[in-house]
């Protein structure tokens, strides 16, 4: 067979990667005791586990509701401030944009920001400031920071030159080549950052209570230690519902900023706002 009929290029490169990494998948596999005996062991455990966890105890809604409130005003606050101080850091990680003594540094502040993982960052803040929501605060808005700024520098560093260049040929100042050149062109990949942000830090902010840091992780987490499954299991759905609505929040903000639809073309059913036109009819 020719070359060329293959889905995927042919070479000796490839097909030694791919020996080398199903060797190490198969060596991975044993040091770390993988087997199908545990595995179907632990489907046995966790039948035994969910019919414990059947039917969902809604009892303790006070707690439950106070847990999920104070989840959605960390996730909701971090988001908020991260995005904002991810903002500059993006800016002056920009190579296209700015020199490299002051995009480096800037790249260093979001690595580093990037390097650990929430629930790790929480217990550096549960130690420094107490726990609480505070810490858990402090810690998603460190994950925004390095997200946001990551992915809005490489939005910058793709923008078309082009269009960044007719506006100093005109010879207007540094912000507004920013405003006109550079910033049309990346708004819309910037809300859908800022969206999807919000909904990581819904996420983890059920995760950073686990380790002290305020939401409803820390209620979660004293429910497994009671062996209380069927408000485990009540806790998990909502925890659910919430992640659900805010898809449905990040979906309407999408629309409103990058579609321009009002609040009765949110509500209308039928197909997304871009894919007809915008009128009121």
């Amino acid at each position: 067979m020719p070359a060329s009929a293959y889905a995927f290029p042919q070479s000796r490169a490839a097909q030694i990667t791919f020996v080398l990494l199903s060797v190490y998948v198969i060596y991975a596999l044993a040091q770390l005791d993988v087997s199908f005996e545990r595995v179907l062991q632990g489907f046995a455990h966790a039948g035994r586990f969910l019919g414990k966890m059947i039917p969902p105890n809604f009892a303790r809604s006070e707690l439950l509701w106070n847990g999920l409130a104070e989840s959605l005003q960390i996730a909701v606050l971090a988001s908020a401030l991260g995005i904002v101080l991810a903002l500059p850091f993006g800016l002056l990680g920009a190579r296209n944009l700015m020199p490299a003594w002051v995009s480096w540094p800037a790249r260093l502040v979001i690595v580093v920001a990037r390097s650990f993982h929430p629930v790790v960052v929480a217990i550096l803040f549960v130690k420094a400031v107490g726990f609480g929501a505070l810490a858990g605060i402090l810690a998603l808005t460190v994950a925004s920071i390095g997200f946001i700024g990551k992915l809005f520098t490489e939005a910058i560093e793709e923008v078309s030159a082009k269009q960044v260049e007719a506006v100093r040929a005109t010879g207007a100042p540094f912000t507004s080549m920013l405003a006109f050149g550079v910033l049309p062109q990346v708004f819309s990949r910037f809300i859908g950052f800022a969206t999807y942000q919000l909904d990581s830090n819904l996420r983890n902010s059920t995760m950073v209570g686990i380790v002290g840091a305020g939401g409803i992780g820390g209620t979660l987490f004293a429910a497994f230690q009671r062996f209380d499954y069927d408000f485990v299991s009540a806790i998990l759905i909502s925890i659910i519902a919430l992640i659900m609505a805010g898809e449905l929040l990040a979906t309407a903000v999408r629309r409103i900023f990058i579609d321009n639809a009002t609040l009765r073309q949110l509500f209308r059913a039928g197909t997304p706002t871009h894919d007809r036109p915008l009128d009121d009819d």
